[in-house]
């Protein structure tokens, strides 16, 4: 049977202790008291939209915030007078605390919807990417691996742009060094030749290769082997001269 109550939580960015109120709050004496209070509070008013409340009807008090935060009456009042002056907490019409920044820290979930959660992220381990049926499967669905094979792209130009430098009319070939001067001493007088090939044929085609200088030695092989003239099977068999 599934638990759908509702669990509230805190959502910190990770600059969260970065804060201008939050670096003066620890600065002070006894500021990591103060730093472990607030955090207290905040989770203690989620349910309440922010509002320090027992239930409905009761709000809380200097004491029996001490009560349930487990600290020294005097460290509470003391804190709760510089979250007032920080802008951290104010004090409502009726008397009640309330946190001035909870509507950026409040987040809502239930059991049921965390064990979702768990299994979806269980599923994405898995390395089936496809249905029985042959579709794809909805816990990575085809725009998703448009996206991660496009961003796999780019950053495989950007780690080969790194150590390559771009050649042809479209800057669009890309060979190391070490590529270069192989196809020069390969093809020395045609090398140039088929890097511009390439250029063009990409740029009016879109088509990418992963290896521009392993596409430029194969166009050039091919090229060789068909201009390459046709061997001739020769007989070199000597043969006995007939008897009359």
């Amino acid at each position: 049977m599934s638990d759908n109550r509702k669990y509230y939580y805190l959502k910190l960015k990770e600059n969260y202790f970065d804060d201008d109120s939050i670096v003066l709050l620890e600065s002070m004496q006894d500021g990591v008291l103060y730093s472990n209070i607030l955090l207290k509070l905040y989770l203690k008013s989620l349910k309440h939209g922010g509002r320090l409340q027992l239930d409905e009807d009761i709000p809380y008090t200097a004491q029996m915030i001490a009560t349930i935060t487990r600290q020294q009456i005097g460290t509470v009042e003391r804190a709760l007078q510089i979250f007032l002056k920080l802008g951290l907490v104010e004090v409502l019409d009726s008397g009640t605390f309330y946190m001035s920044n909870i509507e950026l820290l409040i987040g809502q979930s239930s059991t049921e919807a965390e064990r979702k959660r768990a299994a979806r992220l269980q599923n994405k381990a898995l390395s089936a990417p496809r249905t029985n049926g042959g579709h794809l499967s909805d816990i990575r669905p085809p725009e998703i691996e448009i996206e991660l094979e496009k961003e796999i792209e780019i950053k495989r130009e950007i780690e080969k742009g790194r150590s390559a430098r771009a050649y042809g009319r479209y800057q669009n070939v890309f060979l190391t060094d070490g590529e270069l001067a192989d196809l020069q001493a390969s093809f020395p007088t045609v090398w140039g030749q088929y890097i511009e090939k390439l250029s063009e044929y990409m740029a009016s085609t879109g088509k990418r290769y992963q290896s521009h200088a392993a596409t430029i030695r194969r166009w050039a092989d091919e090229d060789a082997k068909k201009a390459a003239p046709p061997t001739r099977n020769r007989d070199y068999s000597v043969k006995e001269d007939e008897t009359v």
